[in-house]
């Protein structure tokens, strides 16, 4: 594809191994762990991410007249809307009571993570209209595969606002984060809360050590095969009692813990020196991200130990801005975690379609407006910290 006076090449990757490891990490720049190569590649090399899950990779990649790595975003072909965590379940019901074929889709995604990160990614120093190439690309693709619509979830706002102006809808929810403003440790946190709020997370934490479990966090060589079998136990059991279905499986875990064991951070509780739960962490260039939790006891405040509080620690004593705790869970709020908007983009060419949808995320961003403003009256922060 030409470009003023230069020559580039956008090509369609079916895998991700196919693709320069050190190219794609050079556009991804680091500060994402899941739009790294070694995560995406995990996905699809362990069979958790393939044609057969419904997450076909149809990725993006540019390359300039030499044959590098300028540009490429993560994307699939998918045959249903799980593990998305933006929900568009409606839409797919409209579409196909018109009488429609919804599936498959074109999705930018970073397969079950419900995390916010780049999806427009562009080595430094690339041409800005690196980013206009790729949507066009989506696009042209999108309509190659004749689908319903291509939909970019969890991009950060700089790359949504870009989007809407290339013509896509754009959605707005909401998720709750956590925000080091300067702790120097738990307790300083704890002294920045209303009294009542912090009695109360005084008094789970201690009931979690008065049950006898003790938590630590662990991070790369500290996380052994053994480790790594047991939360894989946890996050199997958790999900049937919870009747879910487990989207990764056994080697995913053990494909990360050999390519990313630097970025992982792996809470777990032991009770009387055997292992009853674990929490999966990655750490970004300013965030920690909660991904994965499971437990083979049921323990009162585990689960807001293990996820919330320990993460919180962790992020204090490792200098780290933000604690992304996962996808709803409006119980985070007394625990600290606020609401922020997080962002969606869509593209549909039926215009009807596209009306309807576009009126519908209109009005559900006035109710998200809304819902962030209600919830914050309850922040337990005492009042001088939320001016």
């Amino acid at each position: 594809m030409p470009d003023g006076n230069e020559q580039i090449t956008v090509k369609v990757v079916a895998n991700m191994s196919e693709v320069d490891a050190d190219g794609w990490d050079a556009c991804a720049g680091g500060r994402n762990p899941f739009v790294s190569h070694a995560f995406l590649n995990a996905l699809e090399e362990s069979g958790s991410v393939t044609a057969r899950t419904g997450w076909q990779p149809q990725h993006l990649v540019v390359e300039d007249e030499n044959g590098d790595v300028a540009a490429c975003a993560p994307l699939y072909l998918k045959s249903h809307s799980y593990g998305e965590y933006v929900f568009d379940w409606g839409w797919a019901d409209a579409w196909e009571r018109a009488g429609g074929s919804y599936y498959p889709k074109l999705q930018s995604a970073v397969p079950f993570t419900p995390a916010t990160g780049p999806r427009l990614l562009i080595r430094e120093g690339a041409p800005d209209k690196l980013h206009d190439i790729l949507l066009s690309a989506m696009v042209q693709l999108a309509r190659q595969h004749e689908v319903s619509s291509l939909h970019v979830t969890f991009p950060p706002k700089e790359q949504w606002d870009r989007m809407g102006a290339a013509g896509f809808l754009k959605r707005t929810g909401k998720q709750f984060h956590w925000e080091n403003r300067g702790y120097e440790s738990f307790d300083d946190f704890l002294g920045r809360l209303a009294s009542r709020k912090r009695k109360a997370i005084r008094k789970e934490r201690r009931e979690v050590e008065d049950q006898g479990v003790k938590l630590r966090a662990l991070g790369g060589g500290e996380i052994t095969p053994g480790h790594w079998d047991a939360f894989y136990h946890f996050y199997i059991d958790t999900i049937d009692r919870k009747w879910g279905r487990p989207y990764l499986n056994r080697e995913f875990f053990a494909i990360l813990g050999e390519t990313l064991s630097e970025l992982a951070v792996m809470v777990v509780g032991e009770e009387d020196g055997d292992l009853i739960c674990g929490a999966l962490n990655l750490k970004g260039e300013d965030t920690l991200y909660g991904r994965n939790w499971g437990c083979s006891k049921d323990v009162k405040f585990l689960h807001f130990e293990a996820c919330y509080y320990q993460a919180i620690d962790y992020a204090i004593k490792h200098g780290l801005r933000w604690v992304e705790a996962g996808a709803q869970g409006p119980h985070k709020i007394q625990r600290g975690y606020l609401p922020r908007e997080i962002y969606s983009a869509h593209y549909i060419d039926d215009p009807r379609f596209a009306s309807a949808v576009k009126d519908f995320v209109e009005r559900e961003a006035r109710e998200v407006e809304y819902e962030i403003a209600g919830l914050m009256q309850y922040s337990p922060y005492r009042s001088t910290e939320n001016d």
